[in-house]
């Protein structure tokens, strides 16, 4: 319980954040109709309601969600015969508004949901701060990572090469390592191709191609969403006890890995602090992903924030931004998009994260990448980067060479 408490206002502020920052980005002053202006249209929106909605201003929708017919029974059942006491408009907003009683001949989950209202703020967040800012967030890593690279140039390895050899992955830990972030790869790509297509891949390509481009994105991130999943175990289960912290920990980030200066090697075992950072985050926002993704992909079936409902509403968070309670419980549809949301949120930090990893494992460092790739790396190198892994595993080798030589009693 006093994780799922931050967890939930944590995930109440993110949307909640992004949807006021929505609806304030076009506000105006402009009044809202009064009640009096809506009894002269007979009930009906007005021009000033429309109005103030293309301008996302807040409307209060009272007036349509009670307007159902059922206020004026006996006036109506003279006038509508055979139709009952409420006129197609009346249905369309009870059913607008979730109040309707619906018959359905499917009872499948989320049948009765004709009309689907709450979806607007989930369009407006995604097209609008999600988006926005999520590509604010990539574009600023990139140009920081190039940055990094101007000014600090290829991190080389500082002392003689010894021409030998130290084995640093496994080939299961490479294989691991690739099936975890080649999936993921494809999942950003994927994933920003829908999220982004319309804008810029339409003007571009036109909309019979994007239409085609975007289904085999579709059928490549839901299919390959469990390698990625397989892969998140992996690297689990292989490197999580190489990923405890420890006080060496303290002193690599108090020099900054010895990233911003030459001849700066701080002590490390098998994965420095940097490593780490990236290892629990891949961990933590691999289970988020992975959560709400299988959430998306079995809307009908797992009610991932079902749970946290009575929390968020118990401690008042939509009253923070202005917003009713949620919906308790709530419907397939309204699951879906928090977990949309949540699953882009996270999606784009991971990106990020992802991106500097790519750089220092690359183009940025000199001989790491043999780390991943052959799984053998120069031994000086691994001196100046994980010296106390190096004394780990040379100490590990005299032990078994000395068990070797040693008589047989």
């Amino acid at each position: 319980m006093t994780l799922i408490r931050p967890l939930a206002a944590l995930f109440a502020l993110i949307i909640w954040s992004g949807l006021a920052v929505a609806q304030q980005t076009n506000a105006t002053d402009a009044p809202e109709p009064s009640a009096a202006e809506r009894s002269q249209t007979g009930g009906a929106t007005t021009l000033e309601d429309i109005l103030a909605r293309q301008r996302g201003e807040k409307v209060d929708t009272e007036y349509r969600a009670s307007n159902t017919g059922q206020g004026n029974v006996e006036a109506l059942i003279g006038q509508l015969g055979t139709r009952g006491v409420a006129s197609d408009s009346d249905i369309y907003r009870a059913l607008r508004y979730g109040s309707a009683d619906i018959s359905v001949s499917s009872r499948g989950p989320g049948a009765e949901v004709i009309i689907q209202d709450g979806g607007m703020w989930w369009l407006q967040v995604r097209e609008g701060p999600l988006a926005t800012y999520g590509a604010y967030l990539l574009g600023g890593m990139l140009a920081l990572l190039v940055l990094f690279y101007l000014l600090r140039g290829k991190i080389r390895i500082d002392g003689e090469k010894t021409g030998r050899t130290i084995t640093r992955f496994s080939g299961f830990e490479r294989f691991g390592h690739w099936l975890f972030g080649g999936s993921f790869l494809i999942l950003g790509a994927t994933g920003l191709v829908v999220l982004f297509g319309r804008a810029f891949v339409i003007p571009w390509m036109g909309k019979e191609a994007f239409a085609n481009i975007a289904f085999v994105s579709k059928m490549l991130h839901n299919n390959i969403a469990w390698a990625f999943m397989l892969g998140l175990v992996i690297i689990t289960v292989n490197w999580v006890v190489h990923n405890i912290p420890n006080r060496h920990d303290l002193k690599w980030l108090a020099v900054g890995g010895g990233l911003f200066s030459k001849d700066v090697h701080p002590p490390a075992r098998k994965f420095n602090a940097g490593q780490k950072i990236i290892f629990w985050s891949c961990v933590v926002f691999g289970l988020i992903i992975s959560a709400t993704g299988l959430s998306l992909l079995f809307p009908f079936q797992i009610a991932l924030f079902e749970p946290f409902v009575g929390i968020i509403n118990g401690l008042g968070i939509p009253g923070w931004f202005g917003q009713p309670p949620l919906s308790d419980p709530l419907t397939p549809h309204q699951e879906m998009q928090f977990a949309q949301v949540l699953h882009l949120a996270i999606a784009f930090l991971f990106l990020a994260i992802i991106f500097a990893h790519i750089y220092l494992g690359s183009v940025g460092m000199e001989g790491a990448f043999d780390a991943m790739g052959s799984g053998e790396v120069e031994l000086q190198w691994a001196r100046e980067h994980h010296r106390l892994w190096v004394e780990e595993v040379e100490e590990a080798e005299k032990d078994r060479a000395a068990a070797a030589t040693s008589p047989a009693e």
